[in-house]
């Protein structure tokens, strides 16, 4: 910490120290300073609700480069703790940016780049810190700063942050394409090999990403090389401009515009298939009275979220169609796609929450591991919405943890080996009181952290039971209080079972 303060001092700037271990005494803490915020008043009129505006704006940098002076800090402490501790010193530090992540309520990802955005700004740019802590740039502005000097060694970004000078007001009125060039020049000025080869290297960080959007739409984006994205780009346009040509768009009614036919094209392309599903399992969770009985209660894609029941149904109809005019018609499989397989899911009456069976064996069986995709949908982190990709022990296994639904959950593959480092803790819960799965975090600083799995279609919350009498009244016998208790689910039954109305288990969902 005393050299980051030196850096700071050489640098021309006397910003805050760095927090370290220290009696609060009176200084206030920052649940005083939201009390605080909570006693203003609006402004009486329009001005003053303007200056109340920017004045809270710049509060919000101040707060931002506070914060990232805290995360450094923090981070330092950690890994001085851990080397007491005896961890090895390539793996001090692991684990940080998801403490950080949980505190600020992100995903991991998110954590660690700002304990990264933290330490260049702490450490090696204390210029735009400034400008940031007096709220002449936001942390968004001063992380495009960050990123646009990333390439360069710590004299070279040390030098540019001196040379932007951020706290003078230089990006006073610009806008982000300004602060991008002007980052971008200057660290080209100062070692303009580095720059080129972080261009270079930018062309192993290619790679296809899925995005949720409104409406039961998603985007699919590629970051490719330029003359890569630019081909596929021009082919996809004169594929679409010869299907418009040739009258293929408005073909059967459908009037279909340019971007419709590329984006169709596209489609096609890749999957081998016009409507684009084709040997993939889509896995639609509804329940039976969605597909069956027109309800409206929304179902649940895997890797999207919620879709429209509706949605759900014409989809399941519009496949189950095009199976039964294949036969008639005898025709090839590339035209109609897909195939409808419903597997039945099961919930407990009186929760909701899904059921399974139990396994002794030390690796999730395929059944297993596909129920408890479902149920988690996502990455169990809280905050963190990444995909998952193992399905991992809550108590590991060498540790006596069991093969079972109730102690398993799908993580994402970073979040999975920070669980494994020192001081992390997991076990499953029922905290939110109406018995949906719930796995408790806990953190080496001792803060704990809840996750319960994402309620499934059809899910009601429970009433709260009333109490139930101490001594029988006059027009019920003891024995009748005593048979009053509330009989548990027993487990989850074979995939072969039959459905039998009235039984312990009842058929809540579908799984297409």
């Amino acid at each position: 910490m005393e050299q980051i303060r030196g850096r700071q001092a050489g640098a021309g700037v006397v910003p805050a120290p760095v927090p370290g271990p220290r009696s609060w005494g009176s200084a206030p803490r920052v649940s005083d300073l939201i009390t605080l915020l909570g006693t203003v008043q609006l402004g009486a009129g329009s001005g003053e609700l303007i200056d109340q505006i920017r004045g809270l704006e710049n509060l919000k940098s101040a707060i931002t480069g506070l914060q990232a002076r805290i995360a450094v800090a923090f981070d330092l402490m950690q890994i001085q703790e851990q080397a007491e501790a005896g961890v090895p010193a390539s793996e001090r530090g692991q684990g940080v940016g998801t403490q950080i992540a949980l505190a600020r309520r992100e995903s991991p990802n998110r954590g660690s780049l700002f304990l990264g955005f933290a330490k260049a700004l702490v450490t090696e740019m204390p210029r735009t810190l400034a400008a940031l802590e007096s709220g002449q740039l936001n942390e968004w502005r001063a992380s495009l700063l960050v990123k646009e000097t990333a390439c360069l060694s710590v004299e070279d970004r040390c030098a540019v942050d001196e040379e932007l000078a951020a706290d003078t007001g230089t990006f006073e009125g610009k806008g982000d394409r300004a602060v991008i060039a002007a980052a971008k020049a200057a660290a080209y000025r100062r070692d303009p090999r580095s720059v080129a080869r972080r261009a270079s290297r930018a062309v192993a960080e290619r790679t296809v990403s899925l995005r949720h959007a409104p409406d039961a739409m998603t985007y699919l984006t590629a970051l490719l090389p330029v003359a890569q994205g630019v081909a596929a780009y021009a082919a996809l346009t004169r594929a679409a401009d010869s299907a418009r040509a040739r009258g293929d768009a408005g073909s059967g009614g459908d009037a279909r515009n340019r971007g419709q036919v590329m984006a169709d094209t596209l489609v096609e392309r890749i999957t081998g298939k016009r409507s684009g599903v084709s040997g993939v399992d889509l896995q639609l969770v509804m329940t039976d009275r969605a597909l069956l009985q027109g309800d409206s209660e929304p179902a649940r894609l895997a890797g999207y979220g919620i879709v429209p029941a509706e949605w759900a149904r014409k989809m399941l109809a519009e496949g189950h169609d095009r199976i039964e005019d294949q036969e008639r018609r005898e025709e090839s499989s590339d035209r109609f796609d897909f195939k409808v397989l419903l597997r039945r899911l099961y919930t407990a009456p009186g929760t909701g929450e899904l059921l399974a069976m139990d396994s002794k064996a030390r690796f999730f069986p395929p059944r297993l591991r596909r129920f408890i995709e479902t149920r988690d949908d996502t990455c169990r982190t809280p905050y963190c919405d990444a995909p998952i990709r193992h399905i991992d022990h809550i108590i590991p296994w060498h540790a006596g943890g069991a093969t079972t639904v109730e102690n398993g959950a799908g993580l994402c593959e970073a979040c999975n080996h920070t669980k494994e480092k020192p001081g992390w803790n997991s076990k499953t819960v029922q905290t939110d009181g109406q018995g949906m799965h719930t796995v408790e975090i806990s953190t080496p600083t001792g803060h704990t952290y809840s996750s319960t799995a994402p309620a499934p279609p059809g899910y009601v919350r429970a009433k709260p039971s009333p109490p139930a009498p101490s001594v029988a009244t006059s027009s019920e016998s003891a024995a009748d209080v005593a048979n009053s208790s509330v009989q548990l689910p027993e487990p989850y039954p074979p995939e072969d079972a039959e459905f039998r109305p009235g039984g312990q288990h009842q058929r809540r969902m579908a799984e297409v």
